[in-house]
């Protein structure tokens, strides 16, 4: 994946690989969308916790580019393998047997209200790629049109090197040139894909100035400390505190509606702890006061087949796997799910997303906030407070 340097901007893409084999081979009342936006970000923390748990390096992926995947997959879905997705999404409350369609219509209506006015930078596409001889029931092909604007393709997944020239170079479309090659390698038995993409690219309110950028040290842990470009500021800021967290919080507004929460430990409190705790409320007050946030930038890839079984997710991907709304022709299931996500952070621009904490109290601001040690980061909308982008940054100088 090649990234090119740009104002701020992230591009995370989700990819489903269903292999077709036999099996030992308007507007919703707004509060309906805050629950969605609530769901999702519920589900984002279960994600970053099973992330998280396999190592202790920097994570950053888009919650929402998962969860609208798995919410069209859900068309397709039935039986035992939609109520496991339902579950892992934590969608399950949402379900309404008398309205089949709620959850795509939802996810629908979301992105209606984060792009309504036009002039937010956040470009969310969805294709599916058949090879010709696969027939896909009509319905579905009907509903993730409707609900998901989805690109139909035919490809011929027999010839590897043309499909995978293809579909990168629809990636590469959808993300304005900043994925190049979204893959590298692809199994011939392929019959299916679902690609979901998303692109956000937003200025800071207020800019950083470049040249107050200056090297300070940034400390990864007790015994380790790395050199890093810090960015400072002097402004009115929005600032929250969690006492029994153990936490603070700064908001770093970007230009049409977007923010950038930044959550830091306090001192002598260890990030580990805090990130089994966060949860989806929050509250602010603000003041003013100095900021020294690092610049840095990520590119992160995660085999979401290898996770979200252990997250209840488990039929989707097993010869068990109830996919007959999406077609006939042909017993399938999920061989592979994968996520990649990159952002960059700088003077002029940077992403995240919100994710908020209980018992969250004011407090009196201290004139100056030090972004020195790991910290979580999420960038969300915020009408709809809905979560686009997170992440935690261990050591700023690793991509």
């Amino acid at each position: 994946m090649v990234v090119h340097k740009m104002k701020m901007g992230f591009i995370p893409i989700v990819t489903f690989m269903c292999f077709l084999a036999p099996l030992q081979q308007a507007h919703a009342p707004s509060a309906t969308i805050a629950d969605l936006s609530f769901k999702n970000m519920d589900f984002a923390m279960e994600l970053y916790r099973k992330i998280s748990s396999f190592h202790d390096k920097n994570i950053f992926f888009s919650p929402l580019s998962i969860s609208t995947s798995f919410a069209a997959l859900l068309m397709a879905s039935d039986g035992v393998t939609r109520d496991e997705m339902l579950r892992g999404l934590n969608l399950e409350q949402l379900e309404q047997a008398d309205q089949p369609e709620l959850i795509p219509k939802l996810f629908q209506l979301l992105n209606e209200n984060i792009t309504q006015n036009g002039s937010l930078k956040l470009d969310q596409g969805m294709a599916l790629f058949m090879a010709p001889q696969f027939e896909v029931q009509n319905m579905f092909e009907d509903q993730i049109k409707e609900f998901f604007s989805a690109d139909i393709k035919s490809v011929n997944f027999g010839d590897t090197k043309g499909a995978i020239r293809f579909i990168n170079e629809y990636v590469k479309h959808r993300t304005h040139d900043k994925v190049t090659e979204m893959i590298s390698s692809l199994d011939s038995a392929t019959k299916l894909m679902l690609i979901n993409t998303i692109f956000f690219q937003g200025a800071w309110q207020m800019p950083f100035n470049p040249n107050f950028t200056e090297s300070a040290p940034f400390y990864i842990d007790n015994y380790s400390v790395v050199q890093v470009p810090m960015m400072f500021m002097e402004d009115k800021f929005y600032m929250m505190e969690d006492i029994s967290l153990g936490a603070k919080g700064l908001k770093l507004p970007y230009q049409e509606g977007v923010s950038m929460l930044i959550l830091l430990p306090k001192k002598g409190v260890d990030y580990t702890v805090i990130d089994e705790e966060i949860t989806a409320e929050k509250q602010n007050i603000k003041n003013k006061l100095e900021v020294h946030i690092p610049k840095f930038k990520m590119e992160q890839s995660y085999s979401l087949h290898n996770l979200l079984p252990e997250m209840g997710m488990a039929s989707v991907f097993s010869n068990s796997a109830n996919l007959t709304k999406l077609s006939k022709s042909g017993r399938l299931k999920v061989s592979e799910v994968l996520h990649k996500a990159v952002i960059e952070v700088d003077e002029t621009g940077t992403t995240a997303a919100a994710a908020t904490t209980i018992g969250i109290t004011p407090f009196s601001l201290p004139r100056t906030f030090t972004v020195n040690k790991p910290f979580f980061f999420f960038i969300y909308h915020e009408d709809t407070n809905c979560v686009l982008f997170m992440g935690r940054v261990i050591d700023p100088t690793k991509n």
